[in-house]
């Protein structure tokens, strides 16, 4: 079930000069770190999450329909669906109408659900038959993103920026502070 990035977002939830200020950086000499460290702390908090912070395109690929009458979407907040396409043996594709599925966006996980009485077109071929393209995110911009997820973001930098070993003998390992765990909490997932 392979899910392929088509569009990253077109910004980051946190500028560099915001991570910068947090971090209290006054100089050009490493912007290239900071940036790097912005862009890896919305990649940690994504996957961490199940979210596209910002707006992106993404393709997920199934290799037959599941028996259930919906497909349940990998990330979230899921803006639109973009296309469906069932792929026959020479490669070429039917594009299935909307009028066939609605989207459940009330679930902790968007879902595509197949209408009542409606069937999926039968794949023809046995690897990466069904493509779900579709849009996910907050919205365009970094404030579109919940400011709780954006002060995680800030506090993870700074961490990172502060805590450049990824082993410190004499101490607990800490992948991530409790303040940063605390924030996010209520975006992760419940598991019963």
């Amino acid at each position: 079930m392979p899910l392929i990035l088509t569009a990253g977002p077109s910004v980051e939830p946190l500028s560099l000069d915001e991570a910068k200020t947090h971090c209290r950086i006054d100089t050009n000499t490493e912007d290239t770190l900071v940036s790097s460290l912005v862009l890896a702390a919305r990649l940690y908090m994504e996957h961490n999450l199940g979210l596209a912070l910002i707006r992106q395109s993404w393709s997920l690929y199934l290799d037959a329909w599941p028996e259930k009458t919906y497909v349940e979407l990998p990330l979230s907040p899921l803006i639109d669906i973009d296309a469906i396409r069932v792929y026959g043996q020479s490669g070429t594709y039917t594009t299935i109408d909307p009028g066939q599925f609605y989207i459940d966006t009330i679930s902790r996980r968007p879902r595509l659900v197949r209408e009542e009485g409606q069937s999926w077109p039968v794949p023809g071929r046995n690897a990466n038959a069904v493509e779900i393209a579709f849009t996910a995110g907050y919205g365009e911009t970094a404030d579109d993103v919940p400011m709780p997820i954006r002060q995680a973001i800030q506090l993870l930098i700074a961490h990172w920026y502060e805590e450049r070993e990824p082993i410190v003998f004499g101490h607990d390992a800490n992948t991530m502070p409790l303040t940063v765990a605390s924030l996010i909490q209520p975006y992760q997932a419940v598991k019963l």
